[in-house]
């Protein structure tokens, strides 16, 4: 991604009055049904932004004396927020290597990142046993941690690395069997 734009002005009071034109132009359409549906996505996207803004406002107020910003990267819906208007400060393999380090349990390593198609190849390390379904549990953690970090990536395949070699046990020969 590319160096955070510059935030435009925006009037805040210019703003609740255009949205309430358009909401007002809707409900005299003579659509009650789209005028009810544009409702409900100003309500969903207020919602939304005002729990980014809680969440930011709590972050900042309990971030340790350090580094704030490392607070707010670090928070899902804020990250999201940020990335959704291209004012996220770090690159895409960054955000990458931070969604991957959320589910750490699943030791995730990237193999690729296919620009074109967004598709992002990993590798995961069989933890023993089996194997049954780790791909798809890591390949599912991977892409709910890189929705919020990454939403560029668009695809997720998850590579098991093979397990090593069986070990065999020696033990101490039976009694008489010298």
């Amino acid at each position: 991604m590319s160096a955070p734009t510059a935030a435009r002005p925006v009037d805040a009071e210019q703003t609740g009055r255009r949205v309430e034109e358009v909401l007002d132009r809707l409900a005299a359409s003579g659509d009650p049904a789209a005028a009810e549906a544009a409702e409900e996505l100003v309500r969903s996207l207020m919602d939304f932004y005002g729990a980014g803004l809680a969440r930011v406002l709590h972050l900042l107020s309990a971030a340790p004396d350090g580094d704030p910003l490392a607070a707010l990267l670090g928070d899902e819906l804020v990250a999201g927020l940020l990335v959704l208007h291209d004012l996220h400060p770090e690159d895409r393999d960054t955000r990458i290597t931070r969604a991957l380090d959320s589910v750490r349990e699943h030791a995730l390593a990237v193999v690729d990142f296919d620009e074109k198609s967004g598709a992002l190849t990993l590798r995961a390390r069989e933890a023993g046993g089996c194997g049954c379904g780790s791909a798809d549990s890591a390949r599912e953690a991977a892409r709910a941690a890189l929705a919020c970090f990454a939403p560029e990536v668009g695809a997720v395949d998850v590579q098991t690395a093979p397990a090593g070699p069986t070990l065999l046990q020696i033990g101490t020969a039976p009694t008489g069997a010298r």
